[in-house]
């Protein structure tokens, strides 16, 4: 009998089910049906703007992971900064290339006492891909991870504090996104691109509000305002386009007045479909004692910037631990500047809710008075630390760290010029006028040196008003001339001459000679500008004499002087008069004069055709400007240089200076 050889094969792939037999009688063979696929990250809400380098991030991690491989990228930032949004913008475009679904764990809904409860959170993803998770909890992680080895989906994590959280969840293969308000830089170790997610530029922030209002609605530069005060927040800008489409007559412009109010702005916070203030409140119960006394301070502060000097001055134990514990969290970004010292910015939004949590604090004016204190003293000794001139104040600060020269202390000036500004503005609201005119004195330097001509004036106005308040005639004459020379550098005369005639009203009430001299100083540099040098001659040296006895005095009235003799056509004489404001310097170590002394003798020697050494001249001043940081003084001697090489025919010399004005321009651009 012949056999028959039988061989029985299946090929390819096959799912469920596979019976082979020679005969099939009354059988039924039901299909399992497969799990649908999960879908669980939500829909983007509304229109979308920017992003870009965020979204290609994205994409690029995607397109290593369709190669059978794991890929992580953490967004990190602030609470409301968008970060949910572009996760869900980007699952939208692109779920078709994720064929085993989507899947999303909020890991706050499984937060118990600072711990996350994984194995519950395994369970629903096993759930969501087809398995029945095992009832022994530890079994549910290599399940997890032998679900996911032949399936590419994507994982969305958001609230994550941890990264051991993060390296718990990790499948096999697919896309792991990540969303938290704390940075973790730990998980570059596993390979995760991690990428700080920044508020909205004004542009894409326009574009976002334009796209809910309609083209018709508020003008560009409100726009641009309302995004400023919402800090380019999409949580908080969605909570103020809310309020502008439920109110069709509401004007965009009186919604921007209310959001410059720090009260009106906490209305913010107040949005129920946005829940900003319980976002914030929650982070801010998170914090340890000494990050809450540091969030307190950032809610009494009146200006924008917090440093570890200015937060222990304030009272706040452990000031840098505390400024760690809140970048950690978002809450504040270190500022990246050329200034002196490592300063840190709490975002407008963050600012609104501490000041809401600091307002009703039995001890915030206590508070209050001391970083008002912090900065008084500081800057008087920037002040001094740039060398010898008329002060109506007495020493302070002397408890605070000092600087080790002029340059570094005109340079923290500089760099604090918001914070030094706002602590003006708050302390004249509490009325504590002392403070306020003192500040305004010690920022002399600054404002000149600087010509920050805005701040400069409102301060000063302020300080005319608290010098009059704290009965000090001789501080309302140097309040009112300071002003004045803020008008008189911006060619705005009438206005300068309006205040030294409101200063002259006071000096039957001043004792102190200089600052008489200071008033017909002024007035000198208006009669030269107003063509008078003889006029000029005669008012500085009325100058001169009031400051005899005053080193520094009689060498600023010299200096003036030989401008006015100059001006006059007696460049000879202005010499003379310069050799002894020299000589005079150099005796008492006056580098302030010994910088600007030989910028007019530089004009000078060029009025007398003596351009080679009123070159040198010019070229000395320059140079001791630049050391200095006295950038307005530097760029006047290469104003000069620039003439004098045009005289000279000396190209080389011209291109330099022209080269280094561009550099002073540039920066002046950046930091005005």
């Amino acid at each position: 009998m012949e056999q028959r050889r039988v061989a029985n094969t299946v090929s390819g792939t096959v799912g469920g089910h596979v019976v082979q037999a020679d005969t099939i009688g009354s059988v039924h063979l039901h299909q399992v049906e497969p799990p649908p696929r999960p879908r669980q990250v939500r829909l983007p809400h509304g229109p979308f703007v920017n992003r870009e380098p965020e979204l290609a991030a994205l994409t690029a991690a995607l397109g290593r992971v369709e190669g059978g491989g794991l890929g992580i990228v953490v967004f990190t930032g602030l609470g409301g900064v968008g970060k949910t949004e572009l996760i869900a913008k980007f699952a939208e475009e692109h779920r078709d290339r994720f064929p085993g679904g989507d899947l999303y764990a909020d890991l706050l809904a499984y937060r118990h006492r600072g711990g996350v409860d994984l194995p519950s959170l395994l369970a629903g993803f096993l759930r969501a891909l087809g398995s029945e998770p095992p009832a022994v909890e530890a079994e549910r992680f290599t399940m997890f991870r032998t679900v996911t080895a032949e399936r590419r989906c994507l994982f969305f994590l958001d609230n994550v504090e941890h990264a051991a959280e993060v390296r718990a969840l990790l499948p096999s293969s697919g896309l792991v996104v990540v969303a938290s308000r704390r940075r973790l830089p730990a998980l570059r170790t596993d390979g995760a691109e991690v990428r700080q997610l920044g508020p909205l530029g004004t542009s894409a922030g326009t574009d976002l509000v334009r796209a809910w209002l309609g083209a018709g609605r508020g003008t560009d530069g409100e726009l641009a305002a309302l995004v400023e005060l919402c800090g380019g927040l999409p949580l908080a800008l969605n909570a103020v386009g809310s309020q502008l489409l439920d109110r069709d007559n509401l004007p965009v412009g009186r919604v921007v007045a209310e959001l410059h109010d720090r009260e009106g702005g906490s209305a913010l916070l107040d949005d129920e479909e946005n829940a900003l203030g319980p976002t914030y409140d929650l982070v801010h119960e998170r914090l340890s004692p000494k990050g809450r006394a540091l969030y307190r301070l950032i809610g009494v502060h009146p200006g924008p910037f917090v440093s570890a000097e200015s937060a222990c001055a304030a009272g706040v134990e452990q000031a840098g631990a505390a400024l760690d514990e809140l970048r950690a969290v978002h809450l504040v970004d270190e500022v990246v500047d050329d200034g002196p010292g490592i300063r840190y910015r709490a975002h407008d939004v963050v600012r609104l809710h501490a000041y809401r949590r600091a307002r009703d604090l039995p001890g915030r004016l206590e508070l209050l008075a001391r970083v008002v204190a912090y900065y008084r003293g500081r800057a008087a000794l920037a002040d001094r630390a740039m060398g010898e001139r008329l002060r109506l104040q007495e020493a302070g600060g002397e408890e605070l760290p000092g600087f080790a020269s002029g340059a570094d202390a005109l340079e923290w000036l500089h760099a604090e010029r918001a914070n030094l500004r706002a602590v003006v503005e708050e302390a004249a609201e509490q009325q504590w006028h002392g403070e306020v005119w003192r500040l305004c004195e010690s920022l002399w330097p600054l404002y000149h040196g600087r010509k920050l001509y805005e701040d400069w004036i409102a301060t000063h106005r302020l300080g005319v008003e608290s010098a009059q308040w704290d009965n000090q005639p001789a501080a309302v004459v140097r309040m009112r001339n300071q002003l004045a020379r803020a008008h008189f550098e911006r060619k705005e005369y009438p206005l300068a001459a309006e205040q030294l005639a409101l200063a002259a009203e006071q000096l039957p009430l001043v004792a102190d000679r200089r600052v008489v001299g200071v008033l017909h100083e002024t007035d000198g540099l208006l009669c030269l500008a107003d063509g008078r040098p003889g006029d000029a001659v005669e008012r500085f040296t009325l100058a001169l004499a009031e400051n005899r006895g005053d080193d520094h005095g009689e060498i600023v009235q010299s200096y003036n002087l030989a401008q006015a003799l100059i001006a006059d056509g007696r460049a000879e004489e202005a010499l003379t008069v310069l050799d002894g404001a020299v000589a005079r310097a150099a005796d008492t170590d006056d580098r302030d004069m010994l910088m600007k002394l030989p910028l007019v003798r530089a004009r000078a020697h060029r009025a007398l055709g003596q351009l080679r050494l009123a070159a040198v001249h010019a070229g000395d001043c320059a140079r001791q400007a630049e050391q200095r940081k006295q950038y307005a003084k530097e760029a006047q001697a290469h104003t000069l240089l620039v003439g004098l090489a045009a005289e000279l025919g000396d190209e080389e010399l011209a291109e330099r200076s022209r080269e280094r004005l561009r550099e002073l321009r540039a920066r002046d651009g950046r930091e005005g």
